[in-house]
């Protein structure tokens, strides 16, 4: 990157973080973008990033520091696990119990405990995924059954709408979810991971404490045909 896409690129996210909380995670979502893009933010002083696919993942993680908190943050493969069970931070949409102990096995064989969170499908669009809330509730009564496996809280995504009204209603019941969860779970079960750039204000209003943001730091993606 040259001199004025760094400073570009740090003007960004200079007026992002004026709209997050300090006490609230921002995960620079960094799918698509160029090691030498992610480098440039690593410098300003930005340690979370999120990939939403593991091959990518892969190929960029040995490019980049080493204390990079890498999150995969897309819809994940059984079969894909294996490229990033070795580093990965937090995986967030895990959405089925055989993800669970895939993730579960491959953090076994790589001698770590894997850190997740579960997707619950709180959107009004069956394009999403995730387990209902009361399928969490009774994984949950079952005080989670796998030995390398750290559930830290919930993710969910609000239906693609303009009705913001809509969108708050969904936020909000996932954080009720998350507080009934919480108070059994103790003080390791703390994340709550909701809301994007455009869903950023109506998740920060129902007690997001992690956010994903792309474009509005990096700017808009340009894909190549083919």
């Amino acid at each position: 990157m040259d001199a004025e896409a760094r400073e570009t690129l740090a003007a960004r996210y200079r007026e992002v973080l004026k709209g997050v909380p300090p006490e609230v995670t921002l995960v620079a979502v960094s799918k698509t973008r160029s090691v030498d893009e992610i480098k440039a933010l690593y410098d300003l002083g930005h340690r979370a990033f999120g990939e939403n696919y593991p091959q990518e993942l892969r190929e960029k993680q040995p490019q980049l520091p080493a204390d990079i908190e890498w999150h995969f943050i897309g819809h994940l493969q059984t079969n894909k696990v294996k490229y990033i069970a070795p580093f990965v931070h937090l995986v967030h949409g895990v959405d089925s119990l055989k993800l669970l102990d895939e993730l579960d096995h491959r953090a076994a064989q790589n001698g770590r405990v894997q850190e997740v969170l579960l997707q619950v499908h709180i959107a009004r669009e069956d394009t999403k995924h995730g387990f209902a809330a009361d399928e969490v509730l009774a994984l949950a009564a079952e005080a989670w059954s796998w030995k390398n496996l750290e559930v830290r809280g919930l993710m969910g995504m609000a239906s693609n709408t303009p009705d913001r009204a809509q969108v708050q209603h969904e936020f909000e019941a996932l954080r009720t979810l998350f507080d009934k969860l919480a108070s059994d779970l103790g003080p390791r079960f703390d994340t709550l991971s909701m809301g994007m750039s455009a869903d950023a204000q109506e998740a920060l209003a129902a007690g997001s404490t992690l956010l994903r943001v792309g474009t509005a730091i990096f700017g808009e993606r340009h894909y190549s045909a083919g």
